[in-house]
């Protein structure tokens, strides 16, 4: 009996020091775009982004992620050194509002129980949800057509580390690959603005966001169990 009680609370502290340890932060950095109008750069951010994550660790080596990132995406053909673009001198503003929920893995244990000092680089991906502007570009300047949603695949890498206490700070950059190609207004869907497409009407946008996150972890501690 003394054996069996002892195995019940090996296996109950082992699954303890797996319990759920969540993370609430922020996410502040910039945002750029990828597409048919203005420079080619794919890690360019110019413009301010921000955003709410939380992460539910169910070991650690993965985690759920649930985030509500925003922004906005511009671009000026001008500010390209693609000849045919600065010549077409088009330019455009679009306002991105993005859920996710996905998974995060780690590298390397990030384990939250210990004292010691933890790090590791990370990956991420999942599915997302965005709301954005359907634009068109008439006399080189977008106009909002209506406001409409869709789907991306997000690809994210980074590092993060315990800051102090319960504080982890990390940095990424996230790449999104959307199902639209019509963040840039060069491919309106209405058909009344066919004759305002433009560019490679067989790619889809992207958009990028780069940044640090600071989160606050809480939650359940591991049982004491004797190593």
């Amino acid at each position: 009996m003394k054996r069996f009680l002892l195995h019940i609370s090996l296996l109950f502290c082992a699954l303890n020091a797996n319990s759920q340890i969540n993370e609430l932060g922020v996410f502040v950095g910039g945002i750029n775009y990828i597409g048919d109008v203005g420079p080619t750069d794919y890690i360019a951010p110019d413009e301010f982004a921000i955003g709410v994550i939380y992460k539910w660790n169910r070991s650690t080596r993965h985690s759920y992620r649930f985030s509500y990132f925003q922004g906005s995406i511009t671009a000026r053909d001008k500010d390209s050194d693609v000849a045919s673009r600065y010549l077409r001198n088009n330019s455009f503003k679009n306002n991105i509002k993005e859920f996710s929920a996905g998974m995060e893995f780690n590298f390397m244990d990030f384990d939250l129980h210990t004292s010691d000092k933890v790090i590791t680089p990370y990956v991420s991906t999942g599915l997302n949800y965005f709301i954005y502007n359907e634009i068109y570009i008439q006399n080189n300047k977008s106009e909002i057509d209506y406001r409409h949603s869709t789907f991306a695949i997000p690809m994210i890498v980074g590092v993060k580390a315990r800051l102090f206490g319960n504080f982890i700070i990390g940095a990424e950059v996230g790449a999104r690959y959307t199902f639209t190609d019509n963040l840039d207004g060069s491919n309106p869907k209405n058909d009344n603005l066919e004759t305002l497409r433009f560019g490679n009407l067989n790619s889809k946008d992207w958009y990028v966001f780069t940044g640090l996150t600071l989160t606050y972890t809480f939650g359940q501690n591991p049982c004491f169990c004797a190593n």
